[in-house]
Protein backbone atom coordinates (compact mmCIF):
# COMPACT_ATOMS: atom_id res chain seq x y z
CA UNK A 1 0.00 0.00 0.00
CA UNK A 2 1.26 3.44 -0.84
CA UNK A 3 2.13 5.67 2.06
CA UNK A 4 -0.64 8.08 2.92
CA UNK A 5 -0.33 11.53 1.54
CA UNK A 6 -2.38 14.39 0.34
CA UNK A 7 -5.51 13.27 -1.46
CA UNK A 8 -5.03 9.58 -0.63
CA UNK A 9 -7.52 7.10 0.79
CA UNK A 10 -5.94 5.50 3.86
CA UNK A 11 -8.44 2.66 4.15
CA UNK A 12 -10.64 1.48 1.28
CA UNK A 13 -14.18 0.21 1.77
CA UNK A 14 -13.21 -3.46 1.92
CA UNK A 15 -10.11 -3.05 4.10
CA UNK A 16 -9.94 -3.95 7.79
CA UNK A 17 -9.60 -1.17 10.33
CA UNK A 18 -8.26 -1.38 13.91
CA UNK A 19 -11.17 -1.71 16.33
CA UNK A 20 -10.46 1.40 18.39
CA UNK A 21 -10.03 3.55 15.30
CA UNK A 22 -13.27 2.20 13.80
CA UNK A 23 -15.14 2.92 17.04
CA UNK A 24 -13.73 6.45 17.29
CA UNK A 25 -14.53 7.33 13.69
CA UNK A 26 -17.95 5.69 13.98
CA UNK A 27 -18.77 7.88 16.97
CA UNK A 28 -17.54 10.90 15.00
CA UNK A 29 -19.87 9.90 12.16
CA UNK A 30 -22.81 9.59 14.54
CA UNK A 31 -21.99 12.92 16.17
CA UNK A 32 -22.16 14.59 12.75
CA UNK A 33 -25.67 13.32 12.07
CA UNK A 34 -27.40 13.10 15.46
CA UNK A 35 -28.44 16.75 15.62
CA UNK A 36 -30.09 16.62 12.21
CA UNK A 37 -31.87 13.35 13.05
CA UNK A 38 -33.36 14.71 16.26
CA UNK A 39 -34.05 18.22 14.94
CA UNK A 40 -35.93 17.17 11.79
CA UNK A 41 -37.98 14.55 13.64
CA UNK A 42 -38.86 17.07 16.36
CA UNK A 43 -39.90 19.65 13.75
CA UNK A 44 -42.24 17.15 12.07
CA UNK A 45 -43.98 16.02 15.26
CA UNK A 46 -44.24 19.47 16.80
CA UNK A 47 -45.62 20.99 13.59
CA UNK A 48 -48.06 18.09 13.33
CA UNK A 49 -49.42 18.95 16.81
CA UNK A 50 -48.25 15.69 18.33
CA UNK A 51 -48.31 15.10 22.08
CA UNK A 52 -45.12 14.91 24.12
CA UNK A 53 -45.35 11.12 24.16
CA UNK A 54 -45.73 10.97 20.37
CA UNK A 55 -42.79 13.36 19.96
CA UNK A 56 -40.49 11.34 22.21
CA UNK A 57 -41.40 8.04 20.54
CA UNK A 58 -40.92 9.55 17.07
CA UNK A 59 -37.46 10.90 17.92
CA UNK A 60 -36.47 7.62 19.59
CA UNK A 61 -37.56 5.63 16.54
CA UNK A 62 -35.86 8.03 14.14
CA UNK A 63 -32.48 7.66 15.90
CA UNK A 64 -32.87 3.89 16.23
CA UNK A 65 -33.72 3.19 12.60
CA UNK A 66 -31.19 5.66 11.22
CA UNK A 67 -28.68 3.43 13.00
CA UNK A 68 -30.20 0.26 11.57
CA UNK A 69 -30.17 1.71 8.03
CA UNK A 70 -26.55 2.88 8.37
CA UNK A 71 -25.52 -0.65 9.38
CA UNK A 72 -27.51 -2.16 6.50
CA UNK A 73 -25.65 0.13 4.07
CA UNK A 74 -22.25 -0.85 5.43
CA UNK A 75 -22.82 -4.61 5.69
CA UNK A 76 -24.55 -5.13 2.37
CA UNK A 77 -26.84 -8.16 2.74
CA UNK A 78 -27.20 -9.60 -0.75
CA UNK A 79 -28.81 -6.88 -2.84
CA UNK A 80 -29.56 -4.70 0.19
CA UNK A 81 -26.87 -2.16 1.08
CA UNK A 82 -24.09 -0.40 -0.80
CA UNK A 83 -21.20 -1.95 1.13
CA UNK A 84 -19.89 1.57 1.82
CA UNK A 85 -20.00 4.15 4.60
CA UNK A 86 -23.37 5.84 4.09
CA UNK A 87 -24.75 7.65 7.12
CA UNK A 88 -28.54 7.88 7.41
CA UNK A 89 -30.45 10.82 8.84
CA UNK A 90 -34.07 11.90 9.10
CA UNK A 91 -35.34 12.95 5.68
CA UNK A 92 -35.96 16.70 5.58
CA UNK A 93 -37.74 16.60 2.21
CA UNK A 94 -40.53 14.63 3.91
CA UNK A 95 -41.21 17.40 6.45
CA UNK A 96 -44.16 19.06 4.70
CA UNK A 97 -45.93 15.85 3.61
CA UNK A 98 -45.31 14.18 6.99
CA UNK A 99 -46.83 17.17 8.81
CA UNK A 100 -49.83 16.98 6.47
CA UNK A 101 -50.24 13.26 7.23
CA UNK A 102 -50.07 13.87 10.99
CA UNK A 103 -52.67 16.62 10.71
CA UNK A 104 -54.98 14.46 8.56
CA UNK A 105 -54.82 11.18 10.46
CA UNK A 106 -52.20 11.28 13.19
CA UNK A 107 -49.17 8.97 13.63
CA UNK A 108 -51.00 5.82 12.38
CA UNK A 109 -51.72 7.42 8.98
CA UNK A 110 -48.16 8.72 8.73
CA UNK A 111 -46.78 5.27 9.53
CA UNK A 112 -48.95 3.64 6.85
CA UNK A 113 -47.85 6.15 4.21
CA UNK A 114 -44.19 5.64 5.12
CA UNK A 115 -44.63 1.86 4.74
CA UNK A 116 -46.35 2.26 1.35
CA UNK A 117 -43.71 4.63 -0.03
CA UNK A 118 -40.93 2.38 1.30
CA UNK A 119 -42.35 -0.62 -0.55
CA UNK A 120 -42.40 1.44 -3.75
CA UNK A 121 -38.77 2.42 -3.18
CA UNK A 122 -37.68 -1.20 -2.67
CA UNK A 123 -39.42 -2.15 -5.92
CA UNK A 124 -37.83 0.83 -7.67
CA UNK A 125 -34.35 -0.26 -6.57
CA UNK A 126 -34.77 -3.58 -8.37
CA UNK A 127 -35.49 -1.79 -11.65
CA UNK A 128 -33.24 1.22 -11.27
CA UNK A 129 -31.82 0.58 -14.74
CA UNK A 130 -35.13 1.78 -16.21
CA UNK A 131 -34.38 5.27 -14.85
CA UNK A 132 -30.80 5.44 -16.12
CA UNK A 133 -31.63 8.05 -18.79
CA UNK A 134 -33.28 10.31 -16.21
CA UNK A 135 -30.95 9.81 -13.24
CA UNK A 136 -27.86 10.82 -15.21
CA UNK A 137 -24.62 12.08 -13.63
CA UNK A 138 -25.76 15.59 -14.58
CA UNK A 139 -28.98 15.17 -12.58
CA UNK A 140 -27.42 13.44 -9.58
CA UNK A 141 -24.45 15.82 -9.54
CA UNK A 142 -26.77 18.83 -9.57
CA UNK A 143 -28.77 17.36 -6.69
CA UNK A 144 -25.54 16.86 -4.71
CA UNK A 145 -24.61 20.50 -5.35
CA UNK A 146 -28.05 21.60 -4.14
CA UNK A 147 -27.83 19.66 -0.88
CA UNK A 148 -25.47 22.23 0.70
CA UNK A 149 -27.70 25.00 -0.67
CA UNK A 150 -30.65 23.61 1.32
CA UNK A 151 -28.56 23.01 4.45
CA UNK A 152 -26.47 26.20 4.54
CA UNK A 153 -29.32 28.58 5.54
CA UNK A 154 -29.96 26.38 8.58
CA UNK A 155 -26.26 26.37 9.42
CA UNK A 156 -26.00 30.15 9.13
CA UNK A 157 -28.91 30.51 11.53
CA UNK A 158 -27.26 28.06 13.92
CA UNK A 159 -24.12 30.21 13.92
CA UNK A 160 -26.14 32.99 15.54
CA UNK A 161 -27.99 30.81 18.04
CA UNK A 162 -26.80 30.98 21.64
CA UNK A 163 -28.21 29.44 24.81
CA UNK A 164 -29.91 31.69 27.31
CA UNK A 165 -27.38 34.01 28.91
CA UNK A 166 -24.82 33.55 26.13
CA UNK A 167 -23.49 36.09 23.64
CA UNK A 168 -23.04 36.10 19.89
CA UNK A 169 -19.35 36.72 20.42
CA UNK A 170 -19.10 33.39 22.23
CA UNK A 171 -20.92 31.61 19.40
CA UNK A 172 -18.77 33.27 16.76
CA UNK A 173 -15.50 32.43 18.53
CA UNK A 174 -16.46 28.78 19.13
CA UNK A 175 -17.44 28.35 15.48
CA UNK A 176 -14.26 30.10 14.32
CA UNK A 177 -12.07 27.86 16.48
CA UNK A 178 -13.88 24.75 15.19
CA UNK A 179 -13.35 25.67 11.54
CA UNK A 180 -9.76 26.82 12.09
CA UNK A 181 -8.68 23.62 13.81
CA UNK A 182 -10.30 21.45 11.12
CA UNK A 183 -8.57 23.50 8.40
CA UNK A 184 -5.18 23.36 10.13
CA UNK A 185 -5.33 19.60 10.66
CA UNK A 186 -7.03 18.82 7.36
CA UNK A 187 -5.07 21.15 5.07
CA UNK A 188 -1.85 22.44 6.63
CA UNK A 189 -1.10 19.09 8.33
CA UNK A 190 -2.81 16.83 5.82
CA UNK A 191 0.36 14.85 5.17
CA UNK A 192 0.86 14.22 8.86
CA UNK A 193 -0.68 10.74 8.69
CA UNK A 194 -3.16 9.74 11.39
CA UNK A 195 -3.74 13.36 12.54
CA UNK A 196 -5.93 13.80 9.49
CA UNK A 197 -8.32 11.13 10.78
CA UNK A 198 -9.11 13.12 13.90
CA UNK A 199 -9.22 16.63 12.41
CA UNK A 200 -13.03 17.00 12.68
CA UNK A 201 -12.98 15.63 16.25
CA UNK A 202 -10.21 18.03 17.28
CA UNK A 203 -12.24 20.87 15.77
CA UNK A 204 -15.45 19.98 17.62
CA UNK A 205 -13.60 19.44 20.93
CA UNK A 206 -11.72 22.72 20.62
CA UNK A 207 -14.89 24.62 19.71
CA UNK A 208 -16.79 23.03 22.61
CA UNK A 209 -14.02 23.94 25.07
CA UNK A 210 -14.19 27.57 23.92
CA UNK A 211 -17.99 27.45 24.24
CA UNK A 212 -17.70 26.08 27.79
CA UNK A 213 -15.24 28.84 28.75
CA UNK A 214 -17.79 31.42 27.59
CA UNK A 215 -20.61 29.63 29.38
CA UNK A 216 -22.67 28.50 26.37
CA UNK A 217 -22.28 24.75 26.85
CA UNK A 218 -25.52 23.91 28.70
CA UNK A 219 -25.25 20.71 30.75
CA UNK A 220 -28.61 20.94 32.54
CA UNK A 221 -30.35 18.50 30.19
CA UNK A 222 -27.38 16.14 30.47
CA UNK A 223 -27.68 16.05 34.27
CA UNK A 224 -31.45 15.53 34.19
CA UNK A 225 -31.47 12.80 31.51
CA UNK A 226 -31.74 9.13 32.44
CA UNK A 227 -28.83 6.79 31.76
CA UNK A 228 -30.89 4.10 30.01
CA UNK A 229 -34.52 4.05 28.92
CA UNK A 230 -37.26 3.95 26.31
CA UNK A 231 -39.58 6.97 25.95
CA UNK A 232 -43.19 6.97 27.04
CA UNK A 233 -45.90 6.98 24.42
CA UNK A 234 -45.35 3.61 22.76
CA UNK A 235 -46.06 2.30 19.27
CA UNK A 236 -48.81 4.30 17.52
CA UNK A 237 -49.85 1.46 15.18
CA UNK A 238 -50.87 1.51 11.51
CA UNK A 239 -54.05 2.84 9.93
CA UNK A 240 -55.13 -0.08 7.74
CA UNK A 241 -58.57 1.35 7.01
CA UNK A 242 -56.95 3.34 4.17
CA UNK A 243 -59.13 6.46 4.53
CA UNK A 244 -59.53 9.07 1.76
CA UNK A 245 -56.65 11.05 3.29
CA UNK A 246 -54.34 8.08 2.59
CA UNK A 247 -55.19 8.02 -1.13
CA UNK A 248 -54.98 11.80 -1.33
CA UNK A 249 -51.49 11.93 0.19
CA UNK A 250 -50.06 8.76 -1.39
CA UNK A 251 -49.21 10.39 -4.81
CA UNK A 252 -47.34 13.18 -3.04
CA UNK A 253 -45.46 10.67 -0.89
CA UNK A 254 -44.54 8.71 -4.03
CA UNK A 255 -43.24 11.85 -5.75
CA UNK A 256 -41.19 12.85 -2.72
CA UNK A 257 -39.85 9.28 -2.60
CA UNK A 258 -38.71 9.63 -6.22
CA UNK A 259 -36.96 12.91 -5.38
CA UNK A 260 -35.36 11.27 -2.36
CA UNK A 261 -34.25 8.33 -4.49
CA UNK A 262 -32.53 10.74 -6.87
CA UNK A 263 -30.67 12.23 -3.92
CA UNK A 264 -29.79 8.76 -2.65
CA UNK A 265 -28.39 7.80 -6.05
CA UNK A 266 -26.26 10.95 -5.93
CA UNK A 267 -24.95 10.12 -2.44
CA UNK A 268 -24.25 6.49 -3.43
CA UNK A 269 -22.32 7.70 -6.48
CA UNK A 270 -20.42 10.32 -4.48
CA UNK A 271 -19.33 7.90 -1.76
CA UNK A 272 -17.87 5.56 -4.37
CA UNK A 273 -15.79 8.44 -5.72
CA UNK A 274 -14.03 8.82 -2.36
CA UNK A 275 -13.88 5.16 -1.24
CA UNK A 276 -11.06 3.87 -3.48
CA UNK A 277 -7.46 4.91 -4.05
CA UNK A 278 -7.72 4.45 -7.80
CA UNK A 279 -10.69 6.07 -9.53
CA UNK A 280 -13.25 3.45 -10.55
CA UNK A 281 -16.35 3.46 -12.68
CA UNK A 282 -19.52 3.77 -10.61
CA UNK A 283 -20.86 0.34 -9.66
CA UNK A 284 -24.61 0.73 -10.06
CA UNK A 285 -25.21 -2.53 -8.24
CA UNK A 286 -23.95 -0.74 -5.15
CA UNK A 287 -26.25 2.17 -6.02
CA UNK A 288 -29.17 -0.25 -6.28
CA UNK A 289 -28.15 -1.70 -2.93
CA UNK A 290 -28.10 1.78 -1.38
CA UNK A 291 -31.63 2.54 -2.61
CA UNK A 292 -32.86 -0.89 -1.47
CA UNK A 293 -31.33 -0.40 2.01
CA UNK A 294 -33.02 2.98 2.27
CA UNK A 295 -36.34 1.37 1.33
CA UNK A 296 -35.93 -1.46 3.83
CA UNK A 297 -34.88 0.99 6.56
CA UNK A 298 -37.94 3.13 5.90
CA UNK A 299 -40.17 0.06 5.86
CA UNK A 300 -38.92 -0.81 9.35
CA UNK A 301 -39.26 2.83 10.45
CA UNK A 302 -42.85 2.95 9.19
CA UNK A 303 -43.75 -0.30 10.92
CA UNK A 304 -42.27 1.15 14.12
CA UNK A 305 -44.36 4.31 13.69
CA UNK A 306 -41.68 6.89 13.00
CA UNK A 307 -40.57 9.17 10.16
CA UNK A 308 -38.56 8.19 7.04
CA UNK A 309 -34.76 8.37 6.91
CA UNK A 310 -32.40 8.82 4.01
CA UNK A 311 -28.65 8.74 3.19
CA UNK A 312 -27.08 11.82 4.75
CA UNK A 313 -24.61 13.52 2.37
CA UNK A 314 -22.37 14.76 5.17
CA UNK A 315 -21.10 11.22 5.65
CA UNK A 316 -19.42 11.40 2.23
CA UNK A 317 -17.50 14.47 3.32
CA UNK A 318 -16.38 12.75 6.53
CA UNK A 319 -14.91 9.94 4.44
CA UNK A 320 -13.06 12.47 2.29
CA UNK A 321 -11.88 14.49 5.29
CA UNK A 322 -10.50 11.48 7.14
CA UNK A 323 -9.46 9.33 4.19
CA UNK A 324 -11.13 6.31 5.83
CA UNK A 325 -13.82 4.52 3.80
CA UNK A 326 -13.75 1.18 5.67
CA UNK A 327 -17.20 -0.32 6.11
CA UNK A 328 -16.53 -0.95 9.79
CA UNK A 329 -16.82 2.82 10.36
CA UNK A 330 -20.38 2.69 9.04
CA UNK A 331 -21.17 -0.31 11.25
CA UNK A 332 -19.80 1.48 14.32
CA UNK A 333 -21.60 4.69 13.40
CA UNK A 334 -24.91 2.84 13.10
CA UNK A 335 -24.26 1.02 16.37
CA UNK A 336 -23.58 4.38 18.05
CA UNK A 337 -26.99 5.62 16.87
CA UNK A 338 -28.68 2.54 18.33
CA UNK A 339 -26.89 2.96 21.66
CA UNK A 340 -27.80 6.65 21.75
CA UNK A 341 -31.45 5.82 21.14
CA UNK A 342 -31.51 3.79 24.37
CA UNK A 343 -29.15 6.10 26.29
CA UNK A 344 -30.86 9.46 26.87
CA UNK A 345 -27.91 10.87 28.86
CA UNK A 346 -25.40 10.13 26.09
CA UNK A 347 -27.81 11.59 23.55
CA UNK A 348 -28.20 14.72 25.67
CA UNK A 349 -24.41 15.04 25.98
CA UNK A 350 -24.04 15.25 22.21
CA UNK A 351 -27.09 17.46 21.76
CA UNK A 352 -25.60 19.89 24.29
CA UNK A 353 -22.79 20.74 21.85
CA UNK A 354 -23.53 24.38 20.89
CA UNK A 355 -25.20 24.94 17.55
CA UNK A 356 -22.39 27.23 16.40
CA UNK A 357 -19.84 24.42 16.82
CA UNK A 358 -22.03 21.92 14.99
CA UNK A 359 -22.67 24.48 12.24
CA UNK A 360 -18.95 25.07 11.74
CA UNK A 361 -18.27 21.33 11.52
CA UNK A 362 -21.09 20.60 9.06
CA UNK A 363 -20.27 23.67 6.94
CA UNK A 364 -16.82 22.21 6.22
CA UNK A 365 -18.43 18.92 5.19
CA UNK A 366 -20.98 20.70 2.96
CA UNK A 367 -18.20 22.62 1.19
CA UNK A 368 -16.56 19.34 0.18
CA UNK A 369 -19.90 17.90 -0.87
CA UNK A 370 -20.59 20.81 -3.20
CA UNK A 371 -17.25 20.21 -4.92
CA UNK A 372 -18.05 16.47 -5.25
CA UNK A 373 -21.30 17.30 -7.04
CA UNK A 374 -19.55 19.82 -9.28
CA UNK A 375 -17.00 17.19 -10.31
CA UNK A 376 -19.82 14.81 -11.24
CA UNK A 377 -21.51 17.43 -13.41
CA UNK A 378 -18.29 18.48 -15.15
CA UNK A 379 -17.36 14.88 -15.92
CA UNK A 380 -20.73 14.35 -17.66
CA UNK A 381 -21.08 17.73 -19.41
CA UNK A 382 -20.03 16.65 -22.89
CA UNK A 383 -22.12 19.30 -24.62
CA UNK A 384 -23.77 22.61 -23.81
CA UNK A 385 -27.19 20.99 -23.24
CA UNK A 386 -26.09 19.05 -20.17
CA UNK A 387 -24.29 22.12 -18.87
CA UNK A 388 -27.49 24.12 -19.42
CA UNK A 389 -29.54 21.52 -17.52
CA UNK A 390 -27.13 21.67 -14.56
CA UNK A 391 -26.97 25.47 -14.53
CA UNK A 392 -30.70 26.11 -14.87
CA UNK A 393 -31.60 23.40 -12.34
CA UNK A 394 -29.07 24.58 -9.78
CA UNK A 395 -30.16 28.20 -9.86
CA UNK A 396 -33.84 27.22 -9.95
CA UNK A 397 -33.27 25.21 -6.77
CA UNK A 398 -31.32 28.06 -5.18
CA UNK A 399 -34.08 30.51 -6.11
CA UNK A 400 -36.86 28.40 -4.63
CA UNK A 401 -34.79 27.72 -1.51
CA UNK A 402 -34.42 31.46 -0.94
CA UNK A 403 -38.14 32.06 -1.61
CA UNK A 404 -37.43 34.41 -4.51
CA UNK A 405 -39.32 32.65 -7.34
CA UNK A 406 -43.01 33.68 -7.37
CA UNK A 407 -43.56 32.83 -3.69
CA UNK A 408 -47.24 33.86 -3.88
CA UNK A 409 -47.89 31.04 -6.36
CA UNK A 410 -45.55 28.29 -5.20
CA UNK A 411 -45.43 28.69 -1.41
CA UNK A 412 -48.36 26.32 -0.92
CA UNK A 413 -47.97 24.16 -4.04
CA UNK A 414 -47.94 20.41 -3.14
CA UNK A 415 -47.81 21.25 0.54
CA UNK A 416 -44.91 23.65 0.09
CA UNK A 417 -42.71 20.98 -1.51
CA UNK A 418 -41.04 23.46 -3.87
CA UNK A 419 -39.85 25.56 -0.97
CA UNK A 420 -37.15 22.91 -0.64
CA UNK A 421 -34.43 23.87 -3.12
CA UNK A 422 -33.27 20.30 -3.63
CA UNK A 423 -36.78 19.12 -4.56
CA UNK A 424 -37.32 22.06 -6.93
CA UNK A 425 -33.91 21.68 -8.57
CA UNK A 426 -34.25 17.92 -8.85
CA UNK A 427 -37.67 18.21 -10.49
CA UNK A 428 -36.30 20.83 -12.91
CA UNK A 429 -33.31 18.65 -13.82
CA UNK A 430 -35.52 15.59 -14.40
CA UNK A 431 -37.99 17.54 -16.56
CA UNK A 432 -35.21 19.11 -18.65
CA UNK A 433 -33.50 15.74 -19.07
CA UNK A 434 -36.81 14.21 -20.13
CA UNK A 435 -37.29 17.07 -22.60
CA UNK A 436 -33.81 16.46 -24.02
CA UNK A 437 -34.63 12.75 -24.41
CA UNK A 438 -37.88 13.53 -26.20
CA UNK A 439 -36.20 16.05 -28.51
CA UNK A 440 -33.28 13.73 -29.30
CA UNK A 441 -33.22 11.88 -32.64
CA UNK A 442 -35.22 8.66 -32.60
CA UNK A 443 -33.23 5.62 -31.59
CA UNK A 444 -32.88 2.69 -33.96
CA UNK A 445 -33.29 -0.64 -32.17
CA UNK A 446 -32.07 -4.17 -32.74
CA UNK A 447 -33.16 -7.11 -30.58
CA UNK A 448 -31.37 -10.43 -30.54
CA UNK A 449 -29.25 -12.71 -28.39
CA UNK A 450 -25.83 -12.20 -26.85
CA UNK A 451 -24.28 -14.52 -29.41
CA UNK A 452 -21.60 -14.24 -32.08
CA UNK A 453 -24.08 -15.61 -34.62
CA UNK A 454 -25.88 -12.26 -34.38
CA UNK A 455 -22.97 -10.32 -35.88
CA UNK A 456 -24.12 -10.43 -39.55
CA UNK A 457 -27.56 -9.12 -38.60
CA UNK A 458 -26.02 -6.45 -36.33
CA UNK A 459 -23.68 -5.34 -39.14
CA UNK A 460 -26.66 -5.01 -41.49
CA UNK A 461 -28.54 -3.00 -38.84
CA UNK A 462 -25.59 -0.63 -38.40
CA UNK A 463 -25.11 -0.30 -42.17
CA UNK A 464 -28.72 0.88 -42.54
CA UNK A 465 -28.37 3.20 -39.53
CA UNK A 466 -25.20 4.83 -40.94
CA UNK A 467 -26.71 5.19 -44.41
CA UNK A 468 -29.76 7.01 -43.04
CA UNK A 469 -27.47 9.47 -41.28
CA UNK A 470 -25.32 10.11 -44.36
CA UNK A 471 -22.05 8.58 -43.10
CA UNK A 472 -19.46 7.16 -45.45
CA UNK A 473 -18.19 3.60 -45.56
CA UNK A 474 -15.31 4.28 -43.18
CA UNK A 475 -17.77 5.24 -40.44
CA UNK A 476 -19.86 2.13 -41.17
CA UNK A 477 -16.81 -0.06 -40.71
CA UNK A 478 -15.86 1.78 -37.52
CA UNK A 479 -19.35 1.25 -36.06
CA UNK A 480 -19.32 -2.41 -36.99
CA UNK A 481 -15.86 -2.98 -35.55
CA UNK A 482 -16.73 -1.23 -32.27
CA UNK A 483 -19.95 -3.26 -32.00
CA UNK A 484 -18.13 -6.51 -32.66
CA UNK A 485 -15.54 -5.85 -29.95
CA UNK A 486 -18.24 -4.81 -27.45
CA UNK A 487 -20.28 -7.92 -28.23
CA UNK A 488 -17.26 -10.22 -27.92
CA UNK A 489 -16.25 -8.67 -24.62
CA UNK A 490 -19.76 -9.07 -23.18
CA UNK A 491 -19.88 -12.68 -24.43
CA UNK A 492 -16.55 -13.42 -22.78
CA UNK A 493 -17.86 -12.07 -19.49
CA UNK A 494 -20.97 -14.22 -19.79
CA UNK A 495 -18.86 -17.31 -20.45
CA UNK A 496 -16.59 -16.58 -17.51
CA UNK A 497 -19.60 -16.26 -15.25
CA UNK A 498 -21.35 -19.41 -16.57
CA UNK A 499 -19.15 -21.78 -18.67
CA UNK A 500 -20.74 -23.14 -21.85
CA UNK A 501 -20.82 -26.66 -20.42
CA UNK A 502 -23.19 -25.47 -17.70
CA UNK A 503 -25.77 -23.82 -19.99
CA UNK A 504 -27.53 -24.71 -23.18
CA UNK A 505 -28.41 -22.54 -26.14
CA UNK A 506 -31.71 -21.71 -24.48
CA UNK A 507 -29.78 -19.92 -21.77
CA UNK A 508 -28.31 -17.36 -24.15
CA UNK A 509 -28.77 -13.87 -22.76
CA UNK A 510 -30.93 -11.39 -24.61
CA UNK A 511 -29.38 -8.31 -26.23
CA UNK A 512 -30.93 -4.96 -27.04
CA UNK A 513 -28.81 -2.64 -29.19
CA UNK A 514 -29.92 0.96 -29.73
CA UNK A 515 -28.20 3.48 -31.98
CA UNK A 516 -28.67 7.23 -32.27
CA UNK A 517 -26.86 10.18 -33.79
CA UNK A 518 -25.47 12.71 -31.32
CA UNK A 519 -23.49 15.68 -32.53
CA UNK A 520 -21.22 14.48 -35.29
CA UNK A 521 -20.95 10.92 -34.00
CA UNK A 522 -23.00 7.89 -33.07
CA UNK A 523 -23.94 6.55 -29.63
CA UNK A 524 -24.50 2.81 -29.35
CA UNK A 525 -26.08 1.29 -26.25
CA UNK A 526 -25.81 -2.44 -25.55
CA UNK A 527 -28.18 -3.84 -22.91
CA UNK A 528 -27.48 -7.44 -21.93
CA UNK A 529 -27.84 -9.69 -18.91
CA UNK A 530 -25.42 -8.88 -16.10
CA UNK A 531 -21.84 -10.11 -15.94
CA UNK A 532 -18.82 -9.47 -13.74
CA UNK A 533 -16.09 -6.86 -14.18
CA UNK A 534 -16.44 -3.31 -15.45
CA UNK A 535 -15.21 -2.41 -18.95
CA UNK A 536 -14.40 1.19 -17.98
CA UNK A 537 -12.10 0.03 -15.19
CA UNK A 538 -10.43 -2.57 -17.37
CA UNK A 539 -9.79 -0.06 -20.18
CA UNK A 540 -8.39 2.42 -17.63
CA UNK A 541 -6.03 -0.27 -16.32
CA UNK A 542 -4.84 -1.03 -19.86
CA UNK A 543 -3.61 2.57 -20.19
CA UNK A 544 -1.41 2.13 -17.12
CA UNK A 545 0.07 -1.23 -18.11
CA UNK A 546 3.37 -1.39 -20.03
CA UNK A 547 3.22 -2.80 -23.59
CA UNK A 548 4.97 -6.05 -22.59
CA UNK A 549 2.07 -6.91 -20.26
CA UNK A 550 -0.42 -7.29 -23.12
CA UNK A 551 -2.35 -10.53 -23.06
CA UNK A 552 -4.45 -12.13 -25.77
CA UNK A 553 -7.70 -11.61 -23.89
CA UNK A 554 -7.01 -7.85 -23.74
CA UNK A 555 -7.07 -7.41 -27.51
CA UNK A 556 -10.82 -6.69 -27.66
CA UNK A 557 -10.55 -4.09 -24.92
CA UNK A 558 -7.66 -2.34 -26.62
CA UNK A 559 -9.42 -2.32 -29.97
CA UNK A 560 -12.57 -1.01 -28.30
CA UNK A 561 -10.58 1.79 -26.67
CA UNK A 562 -9.03 2.64 -30.05
CA UNK A 563 -12.32 2.62 -31.97
CA UNK A 564 -14.42 4.66 -29.55
CA UNK A 565 -14.16 8.10 -28.00
CA UNK A 566 -15.82 6.96 -24.76
CA UNK A 567 -17.05 3.79 -23.07
CA UNK A 568 -19.49 3.89 -20.14
CA UNK A 569 -20.38 0.62 -18.42
CA UNK A 570 -23.29 0.64 -15.95
CA UNK A 571 -23.67 -2.63 -14.08
CA UNK A 572 -27.04 -3.41 -12.53
CA UNK A 573 -28.23 -6.63 -10.91
CA UNK A 574 -30.52 -7.41 -13.82
CA UNK A 575 -28.56 -5.95 -16.74
CA UNK A 576 -25.27 -4.67 -18.12
CA UNK A 577 -25.59 -1.39 -20.01
CA UNK A 578 -22.58 -0.48 -22.14
CA UNK A 579 -22.72 2.87 -23.94
CA UNK A 580 -20.05 3.62 -26.52
CA UNK A 581 -19.58 6.75 -28.58
CA UNK A 582 -18.06 6.42 -32.03
CA UNK A 583 -16.87 9.51 -33.89
CA UNK A 584 -15.96 9.58 -37.59
CA UNK A 585 -12.24 9.19 -38.17
CA UNK A 586 -10.75 12.49 -39.30
CA UNK A 587 -8.15 10.69 -41.43
CA UNK A 588 -10.21 7.90 -42.92
CA UNK A 589 -13.46 9.81 -43.26
CA UNK A 590 -12.32 13.14 -44.47
CA UNK A 591 -12.80 14.91 -41.17
CA UNK A 592 -16.52 14.41 -41.31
Amino acid sequence: MKPPGEGTVRYEAEEALPGRLAAGLGLQLATLGINAVVLVAAIIYRAGSGTEGVLLWGVFGAVLFCGVSTILQALGFGRIGAGCVILHGTSSIFISVSVAALAAGGPPLLATLVVASALIQVALSARLSLLRRLLTPTVTGTVIMLLPVTVMPILFRMLNETPEGGTRTAAALSALVTVTVILIVGVALRSAGSLRLWGPVFGVVAGTVVAALFGIYDVRNVVEAAWIGVPRGGWPGLDLSFPPAFWGLLPVFVFVTLVGTTKSVGVAVAVQRVSWRQRRAVNFRRVQGAVAAEGVGNLLAGLAGTVPNTPYPGGVSVVELTGVAARSVGIMGGAAFIVLAFAPKALALILAIPGAVVAGYIAMAMALLFVAGMREVIADARDYRKGLIAGVSFWTGAGFQSGMIFPDYFATFAGGLLQNGMAAGCLTAILLTLLMEVAAPRRSRYRGRLDGAELPAINSFLDSFATRNGWRQAMVERLQAASEETLLTLMRKQEEQAPAAERGDGAKHHLLLTARKEGGGAVLEFIASAGEGNLQDQIALLREQPPESRLEQEVSLRLLHHLTSSVVHQQYHNADVVTVRVDPSATADGGE
